[in-house]
């Protein structure tokens, strides 16, 4: 059976209550047999398959409170789902109720106040095409497939985030539905306490509709890859940690091992300059004149063309499993195991991403946010991926082997966005123990019954 699949049996609906609920909804509700069931309950990481009794689809925040209310009277188990993909598969369940927003998609821009409020169903790539028609973004991610509710409930990484901080930092407002079905905002003056916690606190407080987001002027931007056959990785690596060192805020730059389409192993560094391109040049030359540059594939480009060039290597479909933690540092010794055990990985798909802090991130305060980990160095996320279930054992055998090789160089911290199916006695350690123990308080003020717990789970307060 697939991780994370165990199906006891559909639970017996009163017919009459379900078509009542049906009949008030603006959406539409999916169960077994339905035509569009099975594709509404496909997720982008194939190792999950669950099967839940109601897949929920709704088109506003209406449809969110009277799904709610019918789960609660109905006792039904609850995930949420938005509009991307998250591999440990907590947008779906078994046997219970599915509340699924993939379909609110909603956008309005104020070009003026360089603000968007935006639903719970966008993707990065659907919100970045709105706010680019005015210049502006924010921080969104890697790839533009990525839904922006789940992004910046966890905190939110990304391109622009050592020049504009993470996602969350430029969260300015949610509208949520908490678990005594109360829509509420959650702002600095309102319910500041659940705002504080839905940044970076996963999606424990509650189902936010919508996110209201403070934008920044972004044009043309210097980025691209710049690309270096594995045996010269070690350097290319030592290189690239002397870069990050003394990098502007400006500079983004990750470095990716990956295989190319002619199965070579190859280490990647995708880099952008989020400023003038003038003075991109100048910044990014040292990277690009390097010695052992297999190939430059730097250009002027869009933030859209950006937040989309890995989207090929990151389908919905695949079997996913994947390992991460924060790096203390990036040593010799650790560059040499990362080289090493991707020399051995055994699927052409699977990729090993190094992301930097610093910048901004680093400079907003510890306590006004619920993503704490500010002054990390580096997240490291083993993301082993291949299409053959015949597969499975050997990519998560090379996958925990390769983490537990690791281990000397990790701190005890890790994002919560990248804990996958078998990490939930992870989840403190996506958060300091002082943030850990302000979130149960607001748990247990907001959902002491610990309703909506299909997520990286946060418990109330004992």
């Amino acid at each position: 059976m697939a991780i994370g699949s165990e199906v006891t049996g559909t639970p017996e609906l009163d017919a009459d209550a379900l078509r009542k609920f049906e009949a008030a909804l603006r959406g539409e509700v999916l169960r077994a047999g339905h035509p569009g069931y099975d594709p509404a309950r496909a997720l982008y990481n194939a190792m999950i398959d669950r099967h839940p009794a109601l897949i929920v689809r709704c088109r506003e925040s209406s449809d969110v409170l009277r799904a709610l209310e019918f789960a609660r009277s109905h006792h039904l188990l609850v995930a949420v789902r938005g509009g991307g993909h998250n591999v440990a598969g907590k947008a779906l369940c078994d046997d219970g109720m599915v509340i699924d927003l993939s379909g609110m998609k909603r956008i309005q821009v104020d070009p003026a106040a360089r603000t968007a409020r935006a639903e719970a169903g966008l993707t990065w790539g659907e919100f970045d095409r709105e706010t680019q028609e005015h210049g502006l973004a924010t921080t969104g991610g890697f790839i533009s497939t990525t839904g922006i509710a789940g992004l910046t409930l966890g905190g939110g990484l990304g391109w622009l985030m050592r020049k504009h901080g993470l996602a969350c930092d430029n969260l300015r407002s949610v509208e949520i539905v908490t678990a005594d079905g109360q829509v509420r905002t959650a702002d600095a003056t309102e319910n500041p306490d659940l705002f504080w916690a839905v940044r970076g606190g996963g999606g424990n407080f509650g189902i936010v509709t919508s996110f209201e987001y403070r934008l920044h002027p972004v044009g043309q931007m210097l980025a691209g890859v710049v690309f270096f056959p594995l045996e010269q990785a070690e350097a290319a690596l030592r290189f690239y940690r002397d870069l990050m060192t003394t990098a502007p805020d400006e500079v983004m730059a990750y470095a990716v091992f990956l295989t190319s389409p002619e199965g070579a192993r190859m280490l990647a560094i995708p880099v952008c300059y989020v400023g003038p391109l003038e003075s991109a040049e100048q910044i990014l030359r040292p990277l690009r004149s390097h010695a052992s540059v297999a190939a430059d594939l730097v250009r002027p480009m869009t933030y859209r063309e950006i937040q989309s060039m890995f989207d090929a290597g990151f389908p919905s479909g695949r079997l996913n499993y994947w390992k991460s933690s924060f790096l203390r540092e990036l040593s010799d010794e650790g560059i040499a195991t990362l080289v090493a055990h991707f020399t051995a990985v055994p699927s052409g798909f699977s990729a090993v991403a190094i992301e930097p802090f610093g910048g901004v991130v680093a400079r907003v305060g510890r306590e006004e946010t619920a993503f704490a980990h500010r002054h990390a160095r580096y997240s490291l996320v083993i993301v082993s991926m291949w299409t053959d279930p015949a597969e499975s054992a050997a990519n998560i055998r090379w996958t925990r082997e390769f983490w537990n090789a690791m281990q000397p160089f990790f701190s005890e911290a890790v994002y919560v966005n990248y804990l996958d199916t078998d990490d939930a006695d992870r989840v403190q350690a996506a958060y300091d123990p002082r943030t850990y123990r302000r979130l149960q308080l607001v748990k247990e003020r907001y959902d002491p019954g610990n309703f909506f717990r299909v997520n990286q789970n946060i418990g109330p307060a004992l």
